[in-house]
């Protein structure tokens, strides 16, 4: 279903209301309603996280021949509770949405928790998914004691730490080429936004996923992993399993 919704960049939005299990679920389109015609990419966000970050790739796609779907996972963003707690939940609920938005097959980019969704979702449905993008990814993906104890007691904390960690020097020092945009301050705001309770369920599922390198070993896709070389939240030394057990893999290194 398409809806108006608010404002963006003082413009109205067309995007997808879907219910999925029962729940109501929100795709962002980029102003562009579905159609079935055109190929179909899924951008999936990662932990305490939502569609919101894809802005600038959904719209990229959308006004370049494809069906962009910027999905709020269950408990994030505009998407109904409550947060799935393991990976392979999550895999399964994306071919559903699929199903629901009318994709038959769908390309995946998947950001650090979303990754790791989109690299389980391409294994069990190999026929559906047509390639994946990989960005911040490694396996296993464990989630350290004082961030998981943090968000189970939804101490802001957490928020400080991943932002900290999220950010380069120069990112925390300011002067982006962007005007406008404020990237600690504009991290923040996405993570207070969260409800409480979903950080911890998105780390859970993280730090538990144990699946990782039999989905690659399996997988016959193409699959380009985007690594930060200084990336402290999923340093590049996590993907170098992953990318061992991968046919078909193209590694761009930032």
């Amino acid at each position: 279903m398409y809806i108006l919704c608010g404002p963006l960049l003082h413009h109205h939005d067309i995007a997808m209301y879907l219910t999925v299990d029962n729940r109501k679920t929100y795709a962002y389109t980029a102003n562009r309603a579905f159609d079935a015609s055109k190929p179909t990419v899924a951008f999936i966000h990662g932990a305490a996280h939502d569609h919101s970050v894809w802005s600038l790739q959904s719209r990229f796609f959308a006004y370049h021949g494809w069906n962009a779907l910027a999905i709020d996972l269950p408990g994030h963003g505009k998407s109904h509770a409550p947060a799935f707690t393991a990976i392979e939940d999550a895999a399964v609920w994306i071919a559903r949405l699929l199903d629901e938005a009318g994709a038959t097959r769908a390309a995946l980019v998947g950001h650090s928790m979303g990754a790791l969704i989109a690299l389980e979702c391409a294994s069990r449905y190999p026929s559906r998914i047509s390639r994946i993008a990989l960005i911040g990814c490694g396996v296993p993906m464990p989630v350290s004691a004082p961030l998981l104890n943090g968000s189970k007691a939804n101490d802001h904390a957490a928020f400080d730490m991943i932002n900290v960690y999220s950010h380069s020097a120069a990112a925390q020092m300011g002067g982006n080429r962007t005007p406008g945009m404020w990237m600690m301050g504009s991290g923040m705001r996405l993570l207070e936004r969260s409800a409480p309770g979903v950080l911890h369920a998105d780390f859970t599922a993280c730090n538990s996923y144990s699946a990782g390198l039999a989905a690659a070993k399996s997988l016959r896709c193409p699959v380009l992993m985007i690594l930060g070389k200084r990336d402290l939240m999923t340093p590049v030394t996590l993907a170098k399993a992953l990318v061992s057990e991968l046919a078909n893999v193209r590694v761009v290194t930032l």
